[in-house]
């Protein structure tokens, strides 16, 4: 058996960042940004009044001065003369400034009567005008790689951005195996339950940017798995659940040798987890998963997550947070423990079941606290390190 880092870093091997494509900027939300992406023009592109008032010369701004409204400036359509001494434009949010003004006071500083207007409050100093460039200029970049958030579209869509390159998807076709499983809707025989693994790890990557494809289950046969394997052409990762154990029946392993899988390892020092295995088949990663539910879980957060961050050209660390143990725990065995926990206000506390086919249990966690091999006994209040859920 390997340790978890050295799992790790096999499998961040078997992966590299994948080419990239142009998308429309509407769908690039939740994407990660391939290349910076610079702005193309100037935000805002003119000064801008950032009141409704009144533009004229600030030189002339005082209590009590009276103006001549010569024109209006409304946003989209700018007043084309000059502001001279003497005159005041009436302007609205977000219009261009006239030429000759360079302060705006605000509506509720000034009485208008007819095409006059008196400054009846003391106007302060404040100009009330966002200049040209404020925001940004032509040039000005987003920096890449970063998955693009709401407010990153907003800002690409100010530079005028209409398309962005970003990475292309990982396709990772998903594979359970067993005699035992129907899928969700079915109707189970007697000695069968339903398939979950695949849809917990379906909404696991695809929530991180991947594309998923589950193909059917693949039954305790050779043929079954040829079949499924093969329908995996196309993939950049191709994730087994089950069957990759040292029973009679778990097959994935054989086959994938028969078909020409070159593996990288087997059994990992971690529970729940420790019948991982890795390879490359056919120029493409290879996993196979545990089959019980909690630790193909958890083996997605620990062990495919980073490959899904390595082809779309993130970090690959595993974001390990700390916490005050709650409660205290008993020492550790040999191998890494990732156990199901709570945190709630920087206090975590484990799970006194950490069966790992209990997926009750795992929906109830919002964290995995980390113990590592042959961890001593820890009393309460000690620090530990944990990944979010």
């Amino acid at each position: 058996m390997i340790t978890v880092e050295e799992a790790r870093k096999l499998l961040l091997g078997l992966v590299s960042p994948l080419d990239s494509e142009d998308v429309p900027l509407a769908e690039a939300a939740g994407r990660v940004l391939a290349e910076d992406a610079a702005a193309t023009r100037d935000q805002p592109p003119f000064a801008a009044s950032s009141m409704d008032g009144y533009a004229l010369q600030s030189a002339e701004v005082e209590r009590h001065a009276m103006f001549k409204v010569i024109g209006e400036a409304a946003a989209g359509h700018r007043f084309t003369g000059t502001v001279r001494a003497g005159q005041a434009v009436r302007i609205f949010t977000g219009a261009p400034v006239p030429e000759g003004a360079n302060f705006v006071v605000i509506q509720e500083d000034v009485k208008r009567k007819g095409d006059l207007i008196t400054i009846t409050d003391d106007p302060g100093t404040k100009p009330n005008i966002r200049p040209a460039g404020a925001d940004f200029r032509v040039g000005q970049t987003i920096s890449a790689p970063r998955v693009l958030r709401p407010e990153d579209i907003a800002l690409l869509a100010a530079m005028n951005r209409p398309f962005v390159r970003v990475y292309r998807k990982p396709v990772i076709s998903l594979i359970s195996t067993g005699d035992e499983l129907v899928m969700p809707g079915g109707t189970p025989g007697p000695d069968q339950i339903i398939a979950s693994n695949t849809f917990g790890l379906k909404a696991l990557f695809e929530g991180k940017g991947a594309h998923v494809r589950l193909l059917p289950i693949a039954r305790d046969t050779h043929g079954s798995l040829r079949t499924a394997l093969g329908l995996a052409e196309g993939s950049d990762l191709v994730i087994t659940i089950g069957g990759a154990s040292v029973g009679d029946h778990d097959l994935v392993e054989d086959v994938a040798a028969d078909l020409g899988m070159e593996r990288s390892f087997y059994k990992v020092r971690m529970r729940p987890g420790k019948p991982l295995m890795a390879g490359r088949l056919n120029g493409r990663a290879m996993v196979g998963l545990p089959g019980n539910p909690v630790s193909a879980m958890v083996c997605g957060y620990i062990f495919v997550l980073p490959m899904v961050r390595r082809m779309l050209g993130l970090e690959t660390d595993v974001s390990f947070q700390h916490a005050t143990l709650a409660e205290s725990l008993p020492a550790n065995g040999p191998r890494e423990h990732y156990m199901r926990a709570m945190v709630e206000n920087g206090r975590i506390t484990a799970f006194g079941d950490q069966d790992s086919s209990l997926l009750s249990i795992l929906a109830q966690a919002n964290a995995l606290l980390m113990r590592p091999p042959n961890d001593p006994a820890l009393d309460a209040g000690t620090q530990v390190f944990y990944v979010p859920l």
